[in-house]
């Protein structure tokens, strides 16, 4: 039996496409911290989000004690997209972090550090990357559920 993909192919060739995501983590007083980061996609559909000094940061400590965390990848489909032009798409993923120092970052090697904040997607939402009938894509993810 083949391997299952969390991401489908469109949703895995727009995020390998795209450089700059919005991390939403619970702060210690309960609200909400959102930042840009960078970030891959792993073989095994977890993500890691990366960064300078990454240890050292807030998303970094709200991530480790709270792991519930939302990542957003999305942009402005060009006029000539054959799906969605001109209109909003992206990828949303929930899912439970988990902090882990590499041996090497898993990008900007010569800026960021060797911490990341990987996520285990638990739930995905997808809008205006395939064709549809104008309503995002969501599913649960229940092999990182456990």
């Amino acid at each position: 039996m083949p391997p299952t993909h969390a991401f489908t192919p469109a949703e895995r060739a727009y995020l390998a496409a795209q450089p700059l995501a919005r991390l939403a983590t619970t702060g210690p007083d309960g609200g909400p911290q959102v930042r840009p980061v960078g970030f891959v996609v792993n073989e095994d559909d977890t993500i890691d989000i990366g960064g300078p000094a990454l240890s050292r940061s807030q998303k970094y400590r709200n991530a480790q004690a709270r792991p519930e965390v939302s990542l957003v990848i999305d942009d402005m489909a060009p006029a000539d997209d054959p799906v969605a032009a001109g209109w909003g798409r992206g990828v949303e993923i929930r899912g439970r972090a988990e902090v882990l120092t590499l041996d090497a970052p898993p990008m900007a090697p010569d800026f960021f550090s060797a911490e990341v904040i990987r996520i285990h997607p638990r739930r995905i939402i997808s809008w205006h990357l395939e064709p549809d009938d104008g309503r995002a894509r969501a599913r649960n993810v229940d092999r990182f559920s456990r």
